[in-house]
């Protein structure tokens, strides 16, 4: 699309957007001719404005109220018109001191959000980790009543999850600790996918020696580790999208609050965002979910271990400060990562 437009109307776009998400008023041809410092007249502004409305890169919501940019106009001023700079000092400090890596992975999960709200004033959102990359430490099983077993996982993050499943067998105290101890003799420092998973292959496999205790180790082992749990994502700072939005787009933000409740539009688009490399911006239409058409999602994903576990990012409205937003999630993403390494050590 860019040989299609001459350096002048690129100076142009560039200047009307910058104006736009400044102000949020319709840029008008003599703003753009007095602000541009090209020397043009306001008569030719006019004329490129006509052939950038054509192009689709600008639209004009009112009779002679002047030009805004479209998601398509925002996707070339992004792609092709502003030079992103690394985060100030000052930013990398405030986002050090908020993740602190003696935090757990939620702890974290739920500064990183919180801060990303608090810098960018918009909707900041974090996947928690995935579970397949979560190490186990310790486990404990205790009895409670009947078939209902208390599991008790302590993960290599700090963190402590306590969950009850249900058995088939009602099993004694006895059994339950001797399951435990097994399974933290064999698989302490092991993803808590791979326990699982190897447990049942080894253990099928060998089914007609199994003794009482392997028994007991696979059935509780099957419900305490199972993966199937769907990612989820905390949120922060939903508030400052009603104190940022267009009026004409006040219904699609109070729409989008109930996305925030639904969960499932927004973790598809942050799962697709998790194998990517760097940051992902789904500007409007882009990301594919109506209730987003009025929005820009800037996301990236985190790392631990070398592997990418989550992903970040924030929501807001299209006119958004692009050059600032981006390297705040960039750097949030690193940042990150960098704490759940350290906690895992």
């Amino acid at each position: 699309m860019k040989t299609e437009i001459s350096e002048k109307a690129q100076y142009l776009l560039k200047t009307l957007v910058e104006h736009y998400i400044e102000g949020g008023q319709p840029v008008g041809s003599k703003t753009l001719s007095d602000h541009s410092g090209l020397p043009v007249s306001p008569a030719t502004v006019r004329n490129i404005m006509s052939d950038l409305e054509n192009l689709g890169f600008v639209a004009s919501p009112h009779t002679s109220a002047g030009r805004v940019p479209t998601a398509q106009g925002y996707r070339f001023f992004v792609d092709s018109l502003i030079t992103v700079s690394p985060l100030a000092s000052f930013d990398i400090e405030n986002l050090n001191k908020n993740l602190d890596p003696d935090m757990s992975s939620h702890e974290l999960v739920e500064s990183a959000s919180g801060i990303l709200s608090e810098i960018t004033h918009m909707a900041g959102l974090v996947t928690l980790p995935k579970r397949d990359q979560t190490q186990l430490r310790h486990v404990e099983f205790l009895k409670l009543n009947d078939n209902r077993v208390l599991v008790i996982l302590v993960l290599d993050d700090h963190e402590v999850q306590n969950r009850v499943i249900y058995t088939k067998e009602s099993y004694s105290e006895v059994q339950l600790k001797e399951a435990a101890n097994l399974i933290n003799r064999h698989f302490m420092g092991h993803a808590l996918s791979l326990i699982r998973s190897k447990l049942i292959t080894s253990m099928k496999s060998d089914q007609e020696n199994m003794n009482s205790l392997m028994q007991t180790t696979l059935e509780v082992a099957e419900q305490a580790f199972d993966a199937k749990q769907e990612a989820d994502f905390v949120v922060a700072g939903q508030e400052n999208l009603i104190e940022m939005a267009e009026d004409q787009a006040l219904n699609d933000i109070r729409e989008l609050f109930k996305a925030f409740s639904l969960k499932g539009d927004i973790l598809h688009l942050l799962d697709r965002c998790i194998d990517v490399e760097g940051v992902q911006l789904f500007i409007g239409a882009e990301s594919g979910y109506q209730l987003l058409d009025e929005c820009t999602v800037v996301t990236a994903p985190y790392q631990a271990d070398g592997e990418q576990i989550g992903v970040l990012g924030v929501i807001g409205p299209t006119r958004m400060a692009y050059e600032r937003v981006i390297p705040i999630v960039d750097a949030t993403a690193r940042l990150l990562g960098a704490a759940m390494d350290y906690s895992r050590r």
